[in-house]
């Protein structure tokens, strides 16, 4: 029953945090960027004692612990920001990279829980597969390029991870069915007109004038094109457009991103964003494309993997947190593509010694209580999706 394999697993945790605490701090100090996470993933393998490991998106590993069969898997990111790091920590990266979205933390975390899985030889109902995936933060993908690579094709009865989030308070959780993060697309917005002198605009199709017109109207894909009971964003992120302040350019440039919280919003907002592009240069004599690159699809919630998960929580210490959904995004969603997904978000708002920033800050800085927070999270999840579930009365 979860509940069982909770305690059990619990009970051999506890051992292993001081250990894990001590390679939170080493792994904080060396951060490695995406797609190049070599010394990370080693030192993770070394932590791991194992040699049930598979290389997996290349600088990833994929390791085993438990009986043969179908493998609940457990996510933990490698990689690092092109941050410059501004905390205060004794083991404070002085590399201008930084584990500012508690990466650091989830991986320490998960070498714990899988040491601890390793005691229970014999009493664990399902293998836990330890998934240090690569390249959360940029692209190619890690997850994508997972699950594309078909290491979890056969073999895997879910996917679960979870991850620090200081919008949720210190000691609870935050676990709810359905979409959690948004779907994420970078839209490249390009506007052709035809330059001139600007001091006689009427003999120019002026593409900035266009541009302009362009972001606006794309508010309203949000405003006015979705339903406002689903969340959605379009943010433009940069504006590019000539070279001279009395020369009217032939191009007009913008990016940004369109982001949607339920998968089937996603592709009618892309549909909209190019007609709307389109239209508006029109109306102002211009021509104008949109270069669309997928992103991370939306990261939803397993309904009973949720239920289950929220009904442990007590047991490992927490509270339940007010439901957190965001329009932020994690690739984390592209595992949705092979199985079903379950991603907690763990409390460090108000943390004690913990700075009130948010992700992806210089001065971002989980406690080293956070480790085994996390850890105690990551069991919540694998157990919640490795038991069978607790029997029903009797009819």
């Amino acid at each position: 029953m979860p509940t069982d394999l909770l305690q059990a697993l619990l009970g051999s945790l506890e051992d292993e945090l001081p250990r894990a605490t001590a390679l939170r701090e080493r792994l904080h100090a060396s951060p490695e960027p995406s797609h190049e996470e070599r010394a990370t993933a080693g030192l993770v393998a070394k932590n791991l004692e194992t040699e049930s490991m598979e290389p997996v998106a290349g600088t990833g590993l994929l390791a085993r612990v438990g009986p043969p069969g179908v493998a609940v898997a457990v996510r933990a990111e490698l990689d690092a920001l092109p941050i410059r790091e501004e905390t205060d920590a004794p083991f404070a990266a002085a590399n201008g990279l930084m584990h500012a979205c508690g990466h650091d933390v989830h991986m320490a975390a998960l070498a714990a829980v899988f040491r601890a899985a390793g005691r229970m030889e014999g009493r664990l109902p399902k293998p836990l597969a330890a998934l240090y995936q690569p390249s959360e933060e940029t692209y190619p993908s890690g997850a994508d390029l997972v699950v594309k690579g078909g290491t979890l094709a056969s073999g895997t009865a879910a996917v679960v991870a979870t991850h620090v989030h200081p919008n949720v308070p210190w000691g609870s959780v935050s676990v709810e069915p359905g979409p959690v993060n948004a779907s994420c697309d970078y839209l490249r917005i390009v506007v052709e007109g035809s330059g001139g002198h600007g001091a006689y605009p009427h003999r120019a199709r002026d593409p900035v004038l266009a541009l302009s017109h362009v972001v606006v109207a794309l508010q309203a894909l949000v405003s006015r094109r979705t339903d406002p009971m689903h969340a959605a964003v379009f943010s433009v992120g940069w504006l590019r457009a000539g070279s001279a302040e009395n020369v009217i350019p032939d191009l007009a440039e913008a990016g940004g991103t369109l982001r949607a919280l339920h998968p089937e919003d996603r592709e009618p907002l892309r549909g909209m964003a190019r007609e709307i592009v389109a239209n508006t240069a029109r109306a102002h004599g211009c021509s104008a494309r949109v270069e669309v690159t997928a992103g991370e699809p939306a990261t939803v919630n397993d309904t009973a993997l949720a239920r289950a998960a929220r009904s442990l929580l007590r047991e490992a210490g927490f509270g339940l947190a007010p439901a957190m959904r965001s329009c932020g995004s994690d690739d984390f969603g592209f595992y949705g593509r092979v199985a079903p997904t379950l991603m907690l978000f763990v409390g460090i708002g108000g943390a004690p010694n913990t700075p009130d920033v948010p992700l992806h800050h210089p001065r971002f800085l989980p406690p080293a209580e956070a480790v085994g927070a996390v850890a105690r999270s990551q069991a919540v999840a694998f157990a919640a999706a490795a038991a069978p579930p607790e029997p029903g009365p009797e009819a």
